[in-house]
């Protein structure tokens, strides 16, 4: 496959995004339709608004796989690698791929700083989308998020209603007592 191809996304409210095939290859869900064929000119995402495909998109061309680095010829032909090539082949694996791990790693930490709304947007997109490093970094900001809350805490950020009367709430929180530790 070519990573020039352009495949284009078209989002739930019709907005259009075209991407190299390398980026839509991050989208593990768009990769199988790929590599099934099952591409003719636009993928309708149906279930993702043009904001939140935007972001997505954003995210997997910060995170598509970088190019492996070459070794030099002297390394490649000797067992024994000469100071000379050391010092090339580790020159190389330095260069582009560890001058920006500390920005991807920047990037992900503000690609979260989101409201709510738009953080669930983005689990639900990178769940649908299969982008199981998306996934991980969207549910890991929800965690933070609740991390030192109490239960009526939780509830009151996700704005989820308490169903259990004060009793079985008591019963819950006795038999399961090393979780409130």
């Amino acid at each position: 496959m070519s990573s020039s191809r352009m495949i284009v996304l078209k989002s739930s409210d019709g907005e259009m995004f075209e991407v190299e095939e390398k980026v839509a290859l991050e989208m593990h869900t768009i990769k199988c339709m790929i590599d099934d064929d099952c591409v003719e000119t636009t993928i309708p995402i149906t279930n993702i608004s043009g904001k939140i495909l935007a972001m997505v998109i954003e995210y997997c061309k910060r995170h598509e796989p970088a190019v492996k680095t070459k070794t030099s010829p002297e390394a490649a032909t000797s067992k024994e690698i000469s100071p000379e090539a050391a010092t090339i082949k580790e020159t190389e694996e330095i260069s582009p791929e560890a001058a920006t791990i500390k920005e991807t790693k920047d990037f992900d930490a503000n690609f979260v700083k989101v409201d709510q709304k738009t953080l669930f947007d983005l689990i639900m997109a990178a769940n649908f989308l299969d982008i199981k490093s998306l996934l991980d970094l969207t549910c890991q900001a929800v965690a933070n998020m609740i991390e030192n809350l109490s239960p009526e805490e939780v509830r009151a950020t996700f704005n989820i209603q308490n169903d259990f009367t004060p009793e079985e709430e008591e019963a819950i929180r006795k038999e399961n007592a090393w979780a409130f530790e």
